[in-house]
C-alpha cells in the first residue's frame, strides 16, 4: 500500500506540481522537497531525491543520480549584492521577472551515476563529471573529475572512486550494456 501512495504522489509531482520541469522515468522525491528554476531542470531516468533537499538554480542531471537528504543546488548570483543605496535584503534577485545580473544563465549539470551525499551544498556554475561520488556536508564551487570522490569545505578530490583501472573499465562495460 505505501507503495501505491508513493507512486501516486510521485506521478502528482511530475505532472502537476512539477510539469513545467523535464523529468524522466522512474523519478522519486521524499517529503518537503523543493524544485524551482528560472528557466530549465532537466532530470534524466532512475533519480532519487531525498527529503528536505532543494534544487533552486537551473538544473541538468542524468539518468541514475541520487541526492541524499538535506541537499541543495544554490545559484552564485541569485540576488544583486552590489545594486548601490540598496540593502541586499531589498535588492533585486533571481526570482524577480526582469532579473539580469551577473550569470543568470548559469547552471549545475550533473551527469549520470552520480551520488551526492547527506547536507551536501552544490553551487551554480558547477558540473559533477558522471561516477562521482560527493560526500556528506560537502560544497562544491569547481567541476569535478568522472568516477571520482570528492568532499570538505571547498570540496576536493579525495580519491578515485574505484581502486584501479580494471575494476573502473569492467564497471562501464557491464553499465554501457544496460543502456
Amino acid at each position: 500500500m505505501i507503495e501505491i501512495i508513493k507512486k501516486i504522489r510521485d506521478s502528482y509531482l511530475i505532472h502537476v506540481k512539477w510539469k513545467k520541469y523535464k523529468i524522466g522515468k522512474n523519478f522519486h522525491a521524499g517529503r518537503n522537497v523543493v524544485l524551482w528554476a528560472k528557466s530549465q531542470i532537466e532530470i534524466g531516468n532512475n533519480f532519487y531525491i531525498g527529503r528536505n533537499s532543494q534544487i533552486e538554480c537551473n538544473a541538468i542531471i542524468g539518468d541514475n543520480v541520487i541526492i541524499a537528504n538535506n541537499v541543495a543546488f544554490v545559484g552564485k548570483y541569485d540576488h544583486n549584492y552590489q545594486q548601490i543605496g540598496v540593502p541586499i535584503r531589498l535588492s533585486s534577485s533571481v526570482r524577480d521577472n526582469d532579473y539580469i545580473w551577473k550569470e543568470t544563465d548559469q547552471k549545475i549539470i550533473i551527469e549520470d551515476d552520480v551520488w551526492i551525499g547527506y547536507g551536501a551544498i552544490i553551487m551554480s556554475g558547477v558540473t559533477i563529471k558522471e561516477g562521482t561520488i560527493i560526500a556528506a556536508g560537502s560544497i562544491v564551487t569547481k567541476d569535478t573529475e568522472s568516477y571520482s570522490i570528492y568532499g570538505g569545505c571547498p570540496a576536493k578530490k579525495i580519491t578515485q572512486r574505484f581502486t584501479n583501472e580494471k575494476d573502473l573499465e569492467e564497471h562501464l562495460n557491464i553499465v554501457n550494456q544496460l543502456k
